[in-house]
């Protein structure tokens, strides 16, 4: 086991349907802004939102990044997610298998584009948006 040095990061995020997580999935593995994404089965979210206490199914996402891709993966997911405020929380990886580290960092590597956004080379000109919480 291989300290992470502060690099690799996991991120949560919540999606409310399975197609969005699959969406979102898609799109950061796509642009190379996450190694992987695991997308668990429905779970029930209970939080406060605008003064009253919501209680939704919701799908957890885990994607596997890097501190250096946070900034661009947290804008693509913000301007593709259905939620006005998504959860998007990054949590450092303190260990992981050298071999392990190797692979997430060199497959998350930015990429010179000549496209304008992430958005427009893999979501092309459909929307995903789907009704806010």
């Amino acid at each position: 086991m291989n300290e992470a040095n502060g690099k690799a990061v996991v991120v949560m995020m919540t999606a409310s349907s399975r197609e969005e997580a699959a969406r979102l999935a898609e799109m950061l593995v796509g642009a190379q802004l996450a190694a992987c994404v695991q997308i668990m089965p429905a779970m029930q979210s209970v939080y406060r939102w605008k003064g009253k206490i919501q209680r939704e199914p919701e799908f957890l996402l885990l994607a596997k990044t890097t501190q250096e891709r946070f900034a661009e993966l947290e804008r693509e997911v913000r301007a593709l997610h259905s939620y006005e405020t998504p959860e998007i929380v990054a949590l450092p990886v303190s260990a992981a298998s050298a071999p392990y580290l190797e692979w997430l960092t060199s497959t998350v590597k930015p990429q010179r584009r000549a496209q304008p956004s992430v958005r427009a080379a893999v979501a092309g000109a459909h929307s995903i948006k789907e009704s806010s919480k």
